[in-house]
């Protein structure tokens, strides 16, 4: 496994490990919290998408190890990056209520896009890579 393999690996076990922690502690010790500010499926989305990308990261580490090229770096950072903007600011957003956090997801799905899109364009420029 080449570094860039094993840094986006160990990116998306800790984005997982996180969001499974997250999501269990939003459905028990925040409910309450959550259901207050009316942010329930905000937490659910932010949940959702974290372990979406924690996959598409373990997506990215496999592409990587066949095709260590900076398209697919670039990839596995936008998605480590848009998870964090993305996911972290609805975290802030439903558990605190601070709605200009909601300013900061879109950065954060900015960052998601251009990660599938990096990740597209490397395996399309390098029809050997899968």
């Amino acid at each position: 496994m080449n570094p860039t393999s094993r840094t986006f690996t160990l990116l998306a076990s800790i984005i997982a490990f996180f969001g499974v922690a997250l999501g269990a502690f939003g459905a028990h010790a925040l409910n309450a919290t959550l259901t207050a500010n009316g942010r329930e499926n905000t937490f659910d989305t932010a949940v959702q998408y974290q372990l979406v990308h924690a996959i598409a990261l373990l997506a990215a580490a496999w592409i990587a190890d066949k095709n260590p090229k900076h398209l697919t770096r670039a990839a596995g950072y936008l998605f480590a990056a848009g998870t964090i903007l993305f996911s972290g600011s609805l975290y802030i957003l439903a558990i605190f209520n601070l709605g200009f956090m909601g300013a900061v997801a879109p950065l954060g799905g900015a960052a998601l896009l251009g990660g599938w899109l990096c990740l597209g364009l490397s395996v399309w420029r390098d029809n050997k890579t899968v």
